[in-house]
């Protein structure tokens, strides 16, 4: 029970730091809100994935439920920016 919590916000870390990365821009977000938006992103990622039909038949690491979850966590984190109205600072 506790590995499961602490594996979900290691990947939820993970998720939501590769979306922040990958996003163009500065996002004013706090790092608990990224990991909060990274582990619901990675989440629905991975139901998404496997509602349209994956199976990870070859075992190992499902790395198409993953790139999903960092899709939909930079939607998350857009849509949390231009919810709270924090907008980035061009430099």
């Amino acid at each position: 029970m506790i590995g499961t919590i602490i594996s979900a916000i290691v990947v939820g870390l993970i998720v939501g730091a590769l979306a922040r990365l990958i996003m163009p821009g500065k996002q004013n977000i706090g790092v608990l809100m990224t990991i909060l938006l990274g582990i619901l992103g990675s989440f629905l990622g991975s139901w998404i994935t496997y509602q349209v039909g994956y199976s990870n038949g070859n075992g190992g690491w499902a790395v198409i439920p993953f790139l999903v979850g960092v899709v939909v966590a930079i939607v998350l984190i857009a849509i949390y920016v231009s919810v709270t109205g924090r907008r980035g600072t061009r430099v």
